[in-house]
């Protein structure tokens, strides 16, 4: 036997390589020095010298002659090893066009056009006032979208008639096209310019549809909000987008939601908050009082000497928790009103609260000229 080994160096194997193994480096190689990807000097060259190893170790009878008796004993000749891109489908390939696509994700030639496809998914914005959102509600929404055509059944196709096979691309929803290159002419496969992609011709069109197998209609759905949903979150509604191809299902619904704010409380996930504004004697004496919540009004203590500012909890007043259930709480800050005007028993009280704290004496403003004339002309000054 004979040691011939060029081939298997060109594939970076060895002579014991199994075909898988062998296939797996012609990817490689065949990748790395394609003259689409590779433009080095003397990449075409490594390319061509890559096929034709390949070309022979790819088949069995050939590798095995090869092995005997070298190149000679592969037929002398190696199908398109002298031009680059032949001989591809002895080896399990389908040509230049596959195998170009098994490395970019593939082409038109790998994709069914008559498989079903589901249909695009729609967005829709729906409004909820602050409590909706809360508590959750039920809406319906309205809104157009393209549907499966009702006269033909979604053929596209007049009643009474069918899609035919396509002349021009017979089914493959693809054609190929030669262009000039500098390494010659390379042919690539575009969309089918009759059907579009789909294999299928109709030669009568419904005059519904006209032909595209859809049609625009008004649709209704109710969406059930769950209690505790936020501004941004959306809802899936599977099925009821636009109409699918070729018998493929219809695509979703995103439902995004917007709360609108509240004029009393401010969110944050299912903490809700809350000012309330106390008077001094109520924080200082401390009372009880009233709050409002979006489970109704409840009471709260405010303890003697309390600040300003100071933040109480009343628990299981928030929102629910829409991620892990619960209900959140209800955080309220209150805030100690100064009044501004006050009559001659307040101040007076006052002034002997201040007396009795030991605070220094009010000593009253000395009224000037202007003060006197105000106080001539407005007795309650």
């Amino acid at each position: 036997m004979m040691n011939n080994t060029e081939f298997y160096d060109r594939l970076g194997v060895s002579k014991d390589a199994s075909q898988d193994d062998i296939k797996k480096a012609y990817r490689k190689m065949s990748k790395k020095y394609h003259p689409d990807i590779n433009k080095e000097a003397g990449a075409e060259q490594k390319y061509k010298d890559v096929q034709e190893a390949y070309e022979t170790l790819g088949d069995e009878q050939k590798r095995a002659s090869y092995d005997q008796f070298g190149p000679a004993g592969a037929n002398g000749g190696f199908g398109g090893g002298a031009g680059g891109f032949g001989g591809f489908d002895g080896a399990g390939f389908g040509g230049f066009e596959d195998i170009f696509s098994s490395f970019f994700g593939g082409g038109g030639a790998s994709r069914n056009p008559n498989a079903p496809r589901q249909g695009d998914d729609l967005q829709y914005r729906i409004n909820l006032k602050f409590e909706e959102a809360i508590f959750g509600t039920e809406k319906e929404v309205s809104y157009n979208r393209e549907a499966s055509c009702n006269t033909c059944s979604g053929s596209g196709a007049k009643p009474g008639t069918s899609p035919v096979t396509c002349g021009r691309c017979h089914g493959a929803g693809v054609i190929n096209v030669d262009r000039q290159t500098p390494l010659g002419v390379m042919r690539s496969q575009v969309t089918c310019d009759v059907c579009h992609g789909t294999g299928k011709e109709i030669k009568d069109p419904c005059t519904t549809c006209r032909g595209t197998g859809h049609e625009n209609q008004s649709h209704k759905v109710s969406v059930k909000i769950p209690a505790g949903v936020e501004t941004g979150q959306q809802i899936r509604l599977q099925g009821q987008g636009e109409a699918g191809f070729n018998g493929g299902p219809y695509g979703d619904l995103f439902v995004i939601i917007n709360v609108a704010p509240s004029d009393k409380f401010e969110r944050n996930g299912s903490t809700i908050y809350y000012n309330m504004n106390i008077s001094f004697v109520q924080a200082a004496l401390g009372d009880t009082v009233e709050v409002p919540t979006v489970h109704g009004n409840v009471e709260m203590t405010i303890p003697a000497g309390t600040q300003t500012g100071k933040t109480f909890r009343l628990r299981g007043k928030g929102a629910p928790a829409l991620r892990g259930g619960g209900q959140g709480d209800q955080h309220v800050k209150v805030n100690i009103v100064t009044p501004t005007k006050l009559n001659d028993s307040q101040r007076a009280a006052l002034k002997a609260f201040a007396e009795a704290s030991g605070d220094q004496p009010i000593h009253p403003k000395k009224k000037g000229f202007f003060d006197k004339m105000k106080e001539a002309f407005d007795p309650e000054v």
